[in-house]
């Protein structure tokens, strides 16, 4: 059996014993790995002093071929991320990034991209939240091959309404599908600001500081994920809020929304 030993942060953790506990890990090299650390709680154990959610380390674990949970036989703790325990906005986004890690990449897939990205936010959430959030959003889209394609198919001009169908995977021409506007096949309404905002996110470019452009563009992201995982997040709320848009309708993540 492979013993690996890499960067990880902890995205959950249950207690398995009084000494013990069950673990997953966003490991840099070898993706999730889900696994025991046994004795882990025991005060000379070799784990820092117990796995903790949201910290990174250097582990050690044998990763078994069959797919049975690993044995974490070590964990060094290298970075506490203080800033998410700093504030309850702070620290729902950690959560909230945290679920996507966990419901968005398979077991021993690595994504070492997505592991930098995570790094990124959670050391900036105690800075800004909503940005922290929206970048590692999008880098999730980006690692698993969901990227929304922002050209607009009839050209757009400022000013512009476009509309985004999560089917096709990004904006399609302006009034299409809308007959369509089903549970099954959504198309959204999205604000030129918000197109905009994301564009110069793709391109590298300084997003700004408009807040309001930057919590559309959150739940335009967040709505897109949850089409593509069929499901909803809980700590999406926490992070997105409860909102009702123009329908009356919670667009946390929403079927329709206007962006």
């Amino acid at each position: 059996m492979p013993t690996v030993r890499d960067q990880a942060v902890c995205v959950r953790h249950w207690d398995w014993s009084e000494t013990s506990q069950t673990v997953s890990l966003f490991t840099r090299e070898h993706g999730l790995i889900r696994g025991i650390a046994k004795g882990a709680r025991r005060e000379k154990a070799p784990f820092s002093g117990g796995l903790e959610l949201l910290t990174r380390g250097e582990i050690v674990a044998i990763v078994k071929p069959s797919g049975a949970l690993a044995t974490i036989t070590a964990w060094d703790l290298r970075e506490s991320f203080p800033a998410l325990r700093s504030s309850r906005p702070s620290f729902n986004a950690g959560m909230y990034l945290a679920d996507l890690v966990c419901h968005t990449i398979t077991d021993e897939d690595p994504h070492p991209a997505l592991f930098d990205a995570l790094l990124a936010s959670l050391r900036a959430v105690g800075v800004s939240p909503p940005e922290a959030t929206l970048r590692f959003q999008w880098a999730t889209l980006v690692e698993t091959g969901y990227k929304p394609a922002l050209a607009h198919p009839g050209g757009g001009r400022a000013g512009a309404v476009y509309s985004f169908s999560p089917r096709a995977g990004g904006l399609v021409a302006l009034g299409e599908g809308e007959g369509d506007n089903t549970h099954s096949a959504p198309v959204w309404r999205v604000r030129a600001p918000t197109v905009d905002l994301l564009r110069r996110l793709d391109s590298g470019e300084p997003i700004g500081d408009d807040a309001a452009s930057i919590d559309r563009a959150n739940r335009l992201l967040a709505s897109y994920l949850r089409e593509i995982l069929g499901r909803d997040l809980p700590t999406a709320r926490w992070v997105l809020g409860d909102r009702r848009g123009d329908d009356g309708r919670s667009p946390t993540p929403p079927r329709t929304s206007r962006e």
